[in-house]
């Protein structure tokens, strides 16, 4: 899962870096508001954190180009607890959710996964795929409910994979769904984390399955 946090407050946003990226996301951040809006016409994401008070281009003008270009991305807006008036332009503008300044980062970090659950279309935190389920709260896999010992890396891959269960994913999509900017992965690098992947949970009728040139699917196999 890949988070932007536009925030020009860097003590706030390294703080919410650390926090998300120890809890298994890959994160992005930038400063103004002309560079999120750049940021989000260039790259896909599975979540905005939008401060409102952000230079050269308001975080709600941010907001309307973000949802004028047809994005149904979850964002989730932080803003001075003082104003009302801009929490609620906001949220008629096509916000998720908010929170007030000062915060609990305990408390982002549960409004994460609800709105990135709520991206995925589901009301919970389990993803279930055959005997394979994949906690998003705990970052953790099983199957048949033995634990699988998975890296981060491969825990997000394995997420992604099962987002998209009996769909296509191409390799591409797995780098910009994976990798934060400055990460050097290469499609040969996406590679070994599948083998990786697979020698640890192709058991019984889970399968990753490669289309040549195109990319991978999670599959049950048929009896």
């Amino acid at each position: 899962m890949r988070i932007l946090i536009a925030e020009d407050d860097q003590v706030l946003a390294d703080g919410l870096l650390r926090s998300l990226r120890a809890a298994g996301y890959a994160v992005d951040q930038v400063s103004s508001g002309t560079e999120a809006d750049a940021a989000l016409a260039a790259h896909e994401f599975d979540l905005l954190i939008l401060d409102l008070g952000l230079p050269k281009l308001h975080g709600l003008e941010v907001l309307k180009r973000l949802r004028a270009r047809g994005s149904s991305l979850p964002v989730l807006i932080l803003t001075a607890a003082d104003s009302v008036e801009q929490r609620v332009k906001g949220l008629d503008l096509g916000a998720d959710d908010y929170m007030a300044k000062p915060f609990a980062l305990q408390e982002m970090e549960a409004r994460v996964r609800a709105l990135t659950r709520r991206g995925m279309g589901s009301a919970s935190s389990l993803i279930r795929h055959g005997p394979l389920t994949f906690d998003a709260t705990g970052r953790v896999a099983y199957i048949d409910e033995q634990m699988v010992d998975l890296s981060a890396r491969e825990l997000s891959l394995l997420e992604v994979l099962l987002q998209r269960a009996g769909r296509l994913v191409s390799k591409d999509q797995l780098v910009e769904r994976l990798c934060e900017w400055g990460d050097e992965v290469s499609n040969n690098a996406i590679e070994v984390y599948i083998h990786r992947l697979r020698k640890k949970i192709e058991q019984g009728p889970i399968r990753i399955a490669t289309v040549r040139g195109l990319g991978y699917c999670l599959e049950k196999i048929r009896a």
